[in-house]
């Protein structure tokens, strides 16, 4: 995946952050791409590869989501991790900035696809729903709803859900359908 929104969700202490550590991981593997991560904290610190990484915390680095999301794009990224899209700042920028042509990897603590698609466009006054409901359905990528589960011996193991952004995924978005996305699923 060269471009677009790629969202992983789930309650906090399921994996989320370590999921996207090991997208950025394989990337930096395989690929040359100048990565840039806006995090608060940094949470995995990356050793490049074949990948140029930046990494930036918020309050060390940027005074704030906003100024971090806005600046991001001066740095030429080809992929931007953003630990948290936290509210309608965050959001937006990582609209615009998958829009642009770039990678965006992100978290947000949703329990499914839908309520995911359903959080992302209820930030936005109800005026500009459907224009974000149009943008989502074009940038959007894939889903990845995780949960960690107790097995038998203890250790937890994963628990995905994984929404891939096809045509009649698109569409559903694009109509504000999210409660039959399990249906294309």
């Amino acid at each position: 995946m060269k471009q677009g929104l790629v969202l992983i969700t789930g309650p906090t202490g399921h994996g989320k952050s370590t999921t996207l550590a090991a997208m950025i991981e394989r990337i930096n593997q395989e690929r040359g791409e100048h990565i840039v991560t806006i995090e608060d904290p940094i949470e995995y610190v990356y050793q490049p590869q074949k990948s140029v990484i930046s990494q930036r915390e918020l309050h060390a680095d940027t005074h704030s989501w906003g100024v971090a999301l806005k600046s991001v794009l001066r740095e030429d990224p080809n992929v931007v991790l953003i630990g948290e899209m936290r509210d309608y700042e965050t959001i937006e920028a990582a609209l615009t900035i998958a829009e642009t042509g770039h990678l965006v990897l992100t978290t947000l603590h949703t329990n499914s696809a839908s309520q995911t698609i359903d959080r992302i466009v209820d930030v936005f006054p109800e005026k500009e729903q459907a224009q974000i409901r149009g943008q989502l359905s074009m940038s959007l990528e894939a889903i990845v709803s995780q949960r960690l589960i107790p097995s038998e011996d203890g250790a937890r193991v994963a628990v995905c859900e994984i929404l891939i952004a096809n045509p009649a995924v698109r569409s559903l978005i694009r109509d504000g359908k999210t409660h039959m996305l399990t249906n294309v699923m």
